[in-house]
C-alpha cells in the first residue's frame, strides 16, 4: 500500500507525465463538440469579410470611375503607409486609446474599489456607477457636444470643439466617462478573488491602507488588470462614433475608423477603404498579441511564486 499510494506522488512531484483518464478525455470531447456549432458559425461570419476585404485590397476598385478598375497588388498598402494623413491619423488613434485606457483604469480602480467595500446600499452604488454604460455612445457624444457649444452648453463663450486640444480633450472625456463602467465592472471582479486573509494579515502587521493596495490588492489582480486593458484597448483603438459626431475628424482628430469610413463610404473607394481595414485589422491584432504575451508572462510569473 505504501509503494502504491507514494509512487504517484513522487513522479508528480518529478514533473513527470501524468496520464489523462477515460473521464477526462471524454469531457474535453464533450466540450469540444458542444464549442464546435458557434466556433464554425463565428468563422463563417468573420472570414468571409476578411477574405473579401483582403481581396478588394489588391484591386484599384472605385465606384466612381469603374471603367478603371485593375488589379494593383500592393500599391494601396504603400500609398496609405506613405502618406502623411495614415499617420496622423494613426496618432490622434493612439493619444485617444492610451490617455482615455489610462485614466479609466485609474477612475475604474477607484469605483471598483467603492463597489467591493461598499457596507450600505451596494447594489445602489453598483447600478448608479453602471448607468454611463448603458447610454448609447452616439447619445453620450451628442450630449457632450451640445455641453460644451456655447450656444448649448454651460461653459461660457469658450468652444473646446474649435481647437485641436479642446477636441482631444472633449473627445477623451467623452470615452472616459462612456466606458470608466466597464472597466470597474472588470476589476471589481478581479477584486473578489484576491484573498481576505491576506489583507486581514497585511492589516495585523501593520500595513496602511495603500500599502494593502499596493502590496497585497493590485500584486494579485494583475491577470484581471491585463484583462480589462486588453478589452478596452482593442474596443478605444477602433474609436469612430464619438469622434464623427463631435469634430467629424477635424482639428487633426481623425482616427484610423473614420480613415475609412471616408474612403468606403464618402469616396467609395472600396479598394483604398479595404486596405485601410486590413491595415486596422492587423494592428488589432498585434495590439492583442502584445497583452496576451502580457498576459501568459504574469500568470506564469504568479504561477512560479506561488
Amino acid at each position: 500500500m505504501t509503494a502504491t499510494t507514494t509512487a504517484p506522488a513522487s513522479r508528480k512531484r518529478s514533473g513527470g507525465p501524468v496520464k489523462t483518464t477515460d473521464r477526462a478525455k471524454a469531457e474535453r470531447n464533450l466540450g469540444l463538440k458542444l464549442a464546435a456549432p458557434a466556433a464554425i458559425i463565428m468563422l463563417l461570419v468573420t472570414a468571409y469579410p476578411i477574405c473579401y476585404a483582403v481581396y478588394l485590397s489588391l484591386f484599384r476598385y472605385d465606384l466612381r470611375v469603374p471603367e478603371e478598375n485593375a488589379f494593383v497588388g500592393l500599391d494601396n498598402y504603400v500609398l496609405i503607409l506613405t502618406s502623411g494623413v495614415w499617420w496622423e491619423a494613426v496618432l490622434a488613434t493612439a493619444v485617444i486609446t492610451v490617455i482615455s485606457v489610462a485614466i479609466e483604469l485609474v477612475i475604474g480602480l477607484a469605483f471598483a474599489l467603492v463597489m467591493h467595500r461598499a457596507i450600505f446600499g451596494r447594489r445602489t452604488v453598483r447600478t448608479a456607477i453602471l448607468i454611463p454604460y448603458g447610454i448609447i455612445t452616439v447619445i453620450a457624444a451628442f450630449a457632450f457636444r451640445f455641453a460644451v457649444q456655447p450656444d448649448t452648453g454651460f461653459i461660457g463663450d469658450v468652444n473646446p470643439l474649435g481647437g485641436t486640444i479642446g477636441s482631444f480633450a472633449t473627445i477623451i472625456i467623452t470615452e472616459v466617462w462612456k466606458t470608466t463602467p466597464f472597466m470597474s465592472l472588470l476589476l471589481l471582479a478581479g477584486l473578489a478573488t484576491v484573498p481576505e486573509e491576506l489583507q486581514e494579515a497585511a492589516k495585523v502587521d501593520g500595513a496602511t491602507a495603500w500599502q494593502r493596495l499596493w502590496k497585497v490588492t493590485l500584486p494579485n489582480m494583475k491577470s484581471a488588470i491585463l484583462v480589462a486593458l486588453l478589452f478596452r484597448a482593442l474596443d478605444a483603438f477602433r474609436i469612430f462614433d464619438t469622434v464623427y459626431v463631435q469634430t467629424a475628424g477635424q482639428f487633426k482628430s481623425q482616427t484610423i475608423s473614420g480613415l475609412g469610413y471616408n474612403a468606403l463610404i464618402s469616396r467609395v473607394n472600396l479598394g483604398l477603404g479595404s486596405a485601410i481595414s486590413i491595415l486596422l485589422f492587423l494592428m488589432i491584432i498585434a495590439i492583442a498579441f502584445l497583452f496576451v504575451k502580457g498576459f501568459k508572462t504574469n500568470l506564469g510569473t504568479v504561477k512560479g511564486e506561488d
